[in-house]
């Protein structure tokens, strides 16, 4: 009987889903994802996690439920670090704990540690845990980690190229539009997340607006941008979206910054007001901060959207790229 893994489609899924959807149907289990975010997703994750916890891991539980009675693991990984001396998100490192709290009657989850802080030497035996719930054959889970990376960098090279991963789904490259360009800020799970973000991709790309977003730098770069800063920035998505604000700031090819954020993220508050003081005092860049929660109307962000662009477009025309305030 063929194993059953849920994969649900929120916070680590928009970077990781396809290494670890490769490495299970390699392993010959079925992938079942969770369904897009949509209201029910929302409101049941809502209902079924602490009022205190950020969009996004409300999300998250939502997904979780919608996959309870169709799977028979779901995968959950207990993610503490993804490079030496830096950490994930504190809601990312207790995630199990949260999901088998808030929700009752759960499959069992799949919650290997992964801590790269700990020794990249214990990579094998985290590769083993994780593929030994379909089988115990360590040369069949080596082949399928082997596998699965090769997917992992042909898809992280896409997005690079220009895809964006809407829903999980690789959107094909758009052909340059118009002179304007804007930078998509933010945290993954918060921009590619079609429902959570009110479209806010789909709505600048229909407005032939050329986007730029932090998966599509080169990691050195944003590594090298980040390491100016006085004190080791040591949130691995932080130092992301920093390194690549720095660049694109530094570099002056974009005509203004969208920041999307998630209401009571604690690394947003300090992530954003640097990026904005950067933005407007070294770059003197146009930057608008979109903070969404449950409650957040999509007219409210659109019109929001809409000035913005407006107030770029008008820039670009009449001003010479030359600074609307100060």
């Amino acid at each position: 009987m063929t194993v059953k893994i849920g994969i649900p489609r929120g916070l680590w899924f928009y970077d990781y889903y396809p290494l670890w959807k490769t490495f299970y149907e390699e392993l010959g289990a079925e992938v079942v994802l969770s369904n897009p975010t949509n209201k029910q997703i929302l409101d049941t994750g809502v209902k079924n996690t602490v009022d205190e916890a950020c969009l996004p891991v409300k999300i998250f539980h939502g997904h979780v439920f919608d996959l309870k009675d169709k799977v028979d693991y779901i995968f959950v990984p207990k993610m503490m670090s993804v490079y030496k001396r830096e950490y994930i998100c504190p809601k990312f490192c207790g995630l199990p704990e949260m999901v088998n709290h808030s929700i009752k009657d759960l499959p069992p989850l799949i919650d290997t540690e992964i801590n790269f802080n700990k020794s990249r030497n214990s990579l094998k035996k985290t590769i083993y845990n994780f593929g030994s719930y379909v089988t115990k054959n360590p040369i069949k889970i080596k082949r399928a980690y082997e596998k699965a990376l090769k997917e992992y960098e042909v898809y992280k090279s896409e997005i690079k190229e220009g895809s964006f991963p809407i829903d999980g789904q690789l959107n094909s490259k758009e052909k340059k539009q118009s002179d304007i360009t804007i930078a998509v800020m933010g945290h993954s799970y918060n921009i590619y997340d079609k429902y959570g973000s009110m479209g806010l991709i789909n709505k600048l790309k229909e407005n032939g607006i050329n986007i730029v977003t932090p998966e599509m730098m080169d990691y050195k770069v944003v590594n090298q941008h980040a390491s100016t800063l006085e004190k080791k920035m040591f949130w691995s998505y932080g130092r992301k979206l920093l390194g690549t604000a720095m660049y694109l700031i530094e570099e002056k090819n974009i005509d203004g910054m969208v920041y999307l954020s998630s209401f009571g993220c604690g690394i947003d508050s300090i992530i954003v007001d640097l990026i904005e003081r950067k933005a407007r005092k070294k770059g003197r860049l146009p930057f608008l901060l979109i903070t969404v929660d449950e409650h957040t109307g999509e007219a409210g962000v659109n019109t929001r959207l809409e000035a913005f662009t407006d107030m770029l477009e008008w820039r670009k025309r009449n001003e010479g790229n030359l600074s609307t305030h100060g």
